[in-house]
């Protein structure tokens, strides 16, 4: 029997959240963020639940890009990161690929290369964020030299990246302003908005938005008030009950001590399965549909959860970790986490399976 420790994935929670998220910017053509295999979710399977929806992907890597094109995805892949070699422009003009350009060298290899046919182009401009893109006043020259070479695609767009959008729009004003500043008259599109900023800033919406964690179900921004619905539910059972005494020890180094005769379930999912080691005692986990709490330190393989409370519980009780009654967002809290790293963290050897 395999091991019951897996994560069910909802086509049609992907489905409604991509709803939702274009109905908040209707006049914005969206573009689903896959990279980090679809943040843990099976970038493949997610674009094949979006197939008629979405008409066009962004993805982090070629290699990325690669394994979408293997299984079957046609939509054009935008290439977050750009080029990291020249031979990277010849790939993503002959597999249906649009390149970030956040660099001089990228523009050079684009100029110089001999393609099979022209590329659409995302310039990338740095406004604050500090990560990746072309400086303000390198902007405009990009634009007049890449928009002139019959090796680039006549529709650009011009994009740049909110280091705070969560935060409201003071946090991200300057920004704003640098971006219009330097952008408002080049004839290209534009691109703002990611998911904070779909939710709530929809003044910078403009004509791509890029949503990530929200098409997840995900958010740092109350996704219940949306209704949002979560996509990934991780799940596992009860392998074990045990009855201590007050003032015994659970787990490792004695993270726990019980304060009254308790009732132990051991559940079989740990580290190794990307279940954060740093959870705190009282991380909310679902048992037999009931809230209780983790105690005593994750290991490799296990975790221990306070069942005193849950009524009924037994062998082979249902256990969720995160998904519809735990939301993962509160899991990561409690973990000293984001959402992001707990859903792009589950290993492989936590089978997915796909519902809709």
């Amino acid at each position: 029997m395999p091991r019951p420790t897996f994560a069910t994935v909802n086509r049609s929670a992907v489905r409604h959240n991509y709803r939702v998220l274009a109905a908040q910017v209707p006049h914005s053509k969206l573009i689903p963020m896959l990279k980090a295999d679809g943040y843990g979710h099976g970038a493949a399977k997610i674009a094949d639940s979006l197939n008629d929806l979405a008409i066009a992907y962004a993805v982090a890597t070629p290699e990325e890009a690669q394994q979408l094109r293997v299984a079957g995805i046609e939509q054009p892949l935008l290439l977050l990161e750009g080029a990291f070699d020249p031979v990277d422009v010849t790939f993503a003009s002959a597999n249906n690929c649009w390149l970030m350009i956040h660099n001089q060298q990228q523009i050079e290899w684009l100029l110089k290369a001999k393609l099979p046919a022209a590329v659409r182009v995302w310039l990338g401009v740095d406004t604050g964020m500090h990560r990746l893109g072309l400086a303000p006043e390198e902007l405009k020259p990009a634009y007049r030299a890449l928009i002139g070479s019959s090796n680039v695609h006549s529709a650009m767009v011009v994009c740049s990246h909110f280091h705070s959008a969560e935060k409201g729009v003071q946090a991200v004003a300057d920004q704003i302003e640098l971006f219009d500043a330097v952008a408002a008259d080049l004839p290209a599109e534009q691109s703002l908005a990611n998911s904070a900023a779909i939710i709530g800033l929809q003044d910078c919406a403009r004509d791509w938005c890029r949503p990530g964690i929200a098409l997840y179900g995900a958010s740092m921004q109350s996704p219940s008030e949306l209704e949002l619905q979560p996509v990934m539910c991780l799940h596992s059972q009860v392998i074990a009950l045990r009855k201590i005494p007050a003032g015994d020890i659970v787990g490792y180094n004695g993270r726990w001590r019980a304060e009254r005769d308790s009732l132990i379930a051991t559940v079989p999912i740990g580290y190794a399965d990307g279940y954060p080691r740093h959870a705190s005692n009282g991380t909310p986990v679902a048992v037999h549909g009931q809230r209780a709490t983790l105690v005593g330190r994750v290991s490799m393989d296990m975790v221990t959860v306070d069942v005193t409370d849950v009524e009924g519980v037994a062998l082979g009780s249902e256990v969720e970790l995160w998904g519809e009654n735990i939301p993962v967002t509160e899991v990561a809290g409690a973990a000293g986490t984001i959402s992001y790293q707990l859903l792009t963290g589950v290993s492989s050897r936590v089978p997915r399976r796909y519902i809709d």
